[in-house]
């Protein structure tokens, strides 16, 4: 059920969503992320949206970025706007371990629209695509909730997460050791940003 809604939401939504995406400024994360990254490493983007600003911003830096989406239309436009890039129409949900090897993944305003019950053993799939000492930074919810939102950008749309503290503690008991939490504020929206490695 919430799956579809948020294929459908994301559907609709897709060119509203993307056309106000930047006011969340990601790159004083991303640039961290970057610092920590060999030359031309291989990044998954795990919710990639319309592949812009995040991985437009990575490839111009030489990074080579594999992103999915579980919208059909996102990804279409991830085509189009970041050609460089490989996108594909997947569900985060259906992931595998070992599925991918990849240097870093990143999943922007994603995980927390799949079941919280879940995000455990998300990120322990996670964990299998990295190589020791690989990286993740991920936003998260900063407060418990889970719950349906009648307007999101023109659509429904639904969520589900737990607080920072326990957020912390799944990114931890998955294999990771934090480098950084903070919850950020932009875009009058309260997320919590996590860089981590593992170990």
């Amino acid at each position: 059920m919430s799956n579809d809604l948020v294929r459908q939401g994301y559907n609709k939504a897709a060119e509203n969503y993307s056309s106000k995406r930047d006011q969340f400024k990601n790159n004083k994360y991303l640039e961290q992320l970057v610092k920590l990254l060999k030359p031309s490493a291989i990044v998954l983007d795990i919710g990639c949206g319309s592949g812009v600003p995040v991985d437009k911003y990575l490839v111009n830096k030489g990074f080579n970025v594999i992103g999915f989406d579980i919208s059909e239309k996102q990804v279409e436009l991830a085509k189009a706007n970041v050609p460089k890039a490989t996108f594909e129409v997947r569900d985060m949900s259906k992931l595998k371990e070992d599925e991918y090897k990849v240097d870093a993944v990143i999943s922007f305003y994603a995980i927390f629209h799949t079941p919280r019950e879940k995000h455990q053993d998300l990120f322990k799939k996670i964990n299998s695509f990295l190589p020791q000492g690989g990286y993740i930074l991920v936003t998260m919810g900063a407060g418990e909730y889970e719950g349906l939102e009648e307007n999101f950008h023109g659509t429904k749309m639904w969520w589900s997460h737990y607080g920072a503290e326990k957020n912390k503690e799944i990114v931890e008991n998955a294999g990771f050791k934090i480098l950084l939490d903070e919850i950020d504020i932009g875009g009058n929206e309260r997320h919590q940003i996590i860089l981590a490695q593992k170990i």
